[in-house]
């Protein structure tokens, strides 16, 4: 069941991934860690704001004992364009050195904060280091196949939220994946 407020939004066009397929697949991703982890306590490492949701619900998924962190970046700022600059605007907690990570991202668009999280993270010795991402941009995907080790889902290039992805800072509490128009906000 979608949020009945959600279609009152005129940018909010259509349901691109509902929550049910959000919750096999997070399940699926969750079963794939626990095999290729056996054994082991892997650290997830959520990225903020918009991994949140994810991150919580992976960890679930996840039949092993696993911790928890977190890391703010942004290459987006408010706006919906990509400036280009990735920075770090909370860093880890804890130190990696030696650590099974998986940086759990919402969205992979260009790449550019992934690799970005990629060298900043190898410079600190972790034990190995894994990305997983609930949705990757098709156009995206074979620049990426190498990086993302545990993908959820295939996007068009359409801007999307719900299931903690955002516009503004709204729409991260809807269930379902939307897409939104950034042509038809009110």
């Amino acid at each position: 069941m979608t949020d009945p407020s959600a279609t009152k939004n005129p940018a909010l066009t259509e349901i691109l991934v509902s929550r049910d397929e959000i919750e096999a697949r997070v399940q699926a991703i969750g079963q794939e860690i626990s095999n290729d982890y056996a054994g082991r306590t892997p650290l997830l490492i959520g990225v903020l704001k918009g991994g949140v949701i994810f991150t919580a619900d992976l960890a679930r998924a996840i039949d092993l004992p696993v911790e928890l962190d977190f890391m703010a970046v942004s290459s987006y700022g408010s706006t919906t364009r990509n400036s280009g600059v990735v920075r770090i605007i909370k860093d880890l907690d804890n130190d990696i050195e030696g650590r099974d990570v998986i940086i759990v991202e919402d969205i992979v668009d260009s790449g550019l904060t992934l690799r970005y999280l990629r060298k900043t993270l190898l410079a600190r010795n972790p034990s190995s280091l894994e990305f997983c991402s609930l949705l990757v941009r098709e156009e995206q995907q074979a620049d990426l196949d190498d990086l993302v080790k545990y993908a959820g889902f295939r996007l068009p290039q359409v801007w999307v939220v719900g299931y903690g992805l955002d516009v503004g800072q709204q729409y991260r509490n809807l269930g379902d994946i939307w897409a939104y128009d950034t042509d038809n906000e009110h």
